[in-house]
């Protein structure tokens, strides 16, 4: 939608054409056809230009002999307008020379859903700020509390230094989490076997050490992000467990009596398996310092011993920048860069044809099931990693170019090119 118009409403139309035609047939059908029908003031061009009327979002389906899909008009004139818009859209019957028909589904009166969207964000920050809103005498219990510890520290891992607590090596179980906020939090509530992803990204230290550990617990923010980050980390370890913090809340912002409750399960299971585990046998809110100079000093020969024998720290040397983007790669460059700037943290993908024109922005989730249809693709661009199984609908599909933020590890890939925003110089 142009700046100076604020969005009312979307007509939504759906069409059959007995033919086969693209995208910009459908669209110069609507503008050509109506042209004329309502007055000049009243012509799609004349709207477009006072930005009464957004971008004309156009989806395409092919078969054999056919062409379906669906119109997405933004509006942000009167609801007559709308009527009258949608009404004149319906009575296109040719798509060049190919029978036609289009039919009105719905028109969305999108400051209702705004209003709701408003009322869930108010509910939202509420329920946050209360969750924040701790007493004075909560938080003189707490400084008592940490002055009881058993002298669990936050300390690094790995050539990233990333914050992780100082029950992590010698602890067969571990709890991946956000941030250094967070493992402060967690070891006030008794867990200290715990190691931060510290980042947008999984650190390749991570997987590499939960190659190293029985159970793998992910304990991640109940927020957007919370989500993204848990499903990167499923697509490159196992997880034995995935917990959340309480929707709309951050790890580093519960209560110790709030991460017992959501860890219980997990560490319920764990004490069964690792019944021989002394250390993390009991519940955090029944701690004893039992043996703290023990375990202070098991804790220092099992590091001494991972740097003897190599075993238990594989990260040698510090990782090598990506290499320079190759030559043949420059016009992709030009190509992504914009589109990149525009996906980043949205997890969705944007298809291209061979003219490089956009034909599909969808939800990832989404991307497989839609390329069934799809035979016109050429380029798709994702917010996320290429899978095996979005190889597969690709390749069917006859998509030559796919760029994401990595490739899982694909045996026999496809004879397609495949880049990450990394490799082409971008991320």
């Amino acid at each position: 939608m142009p700046s100076s118009g604020i969005v009312k409403y979307h007509v939504r139309l759906s069409y059959t054409v007995d033919g086969l035609v693209g995208r910009t047939d459908i669209i110069g059908a609507i503008f050509g056809q109506t042209e004329g029908l309502l007055g000049p003031e009243m012509n799609l061009n004349e709207l477009q230009k006072i930005s009464k009327i957004g971008r004309i979002d156009v989806t395409t389906k092919t078969t054999s002999n056919a062409t379906s899909g669906e119109v997405l008009i933004p509006m942000s004139v009167d609801i007559d307008t709308c009527t009258l818009v949608a009404a004149s859209i319906e009575s296109i019957d040719k798509v060049g020379a190919f029978d036609s028909t289009f039919k009105l589904q719905i028109i969305d009166d999108i400051r209702a859903a705004k209003k709701d969207e408003i009322v869930r964000r108010a509910q939202e920050i509420k329920r946050k700020i209360s969750i924040k809103a701790t007493s004075e005498g909560d938080t003189m219990l707490k400084q008592i509390n940490e002055s009881t510890k058993t002298g669990a520290t936050v300390e690094t891992y790995g050539p990233s230094k990333l914050p992780c607590g100082s029950g992590m090596y010698d602890c067969p179980w571990i709890i991946l989490v956000e941030g250094r906020a967070d493992i402060v939090n967690l070891i006030r509530a008794g867990y200290d076997n715990t190691l931060a992803i510290d980042g947008a990204r999984v650190d390749p230290s991570i997987v590499s050490m939960c190659k190293t550990k029985k159970k793998i617990v992910a304990f991640m923010d109940g927020d957007r992000t919370g989500g993204m980050l848990m499903r990167e980390l499923a697509s490159l370890v196992h997880i034995d467990v995935e917990l959340r913090a309480d929707e709309g809340v951050e790890v580093e912002e519960l209560t110790p009596q709030r991460v017992a409750d959501i860890l219980d399960p997990a560490v319920r299971e764990f004490k069964e398996q690792f019944a021989g585990y002394e250390r993390h046998e009991r519940h955090p809110h029944d701690r004893r310092d039992r043996g703290r100079g023990r375990d202070r000093d098991n804790r220092d020969r099992h590091r001494q011993r991972g740097r003897d024998d190599g075993r238990r720290d594989p990260f040698k040397s510090p990782q090598q920048p990506p290499p320079p983007p190759k030559e043949e790669d420059k016009p992709l460059i030009e190509l992504v860069t914009p589109i990149y700037s525009k996906l980043k943290d949205t997890l969705e993908a944007v298809a291209l044809d061979a003219n490089k024109n956009e034909v599909l922005h969808t939800p990832i989730s989404e991307l497989v099931g839609k390329l069934e249809n799809q035979n016109d693709i050429k380029y798709i661009v994702l917010d996320g990693i290429i899978t095996k199984r979005l190889l597969d609908g690709a390749q069917k599909a006859g998509v030559e170019t796919l760029v994401g933020h990595r490739s899982a590890h694909i045996e026999n890939a496809p004879n397609m090119r495949l880049r990450t925003f990394s490799e082409l110089g971008i991320f």
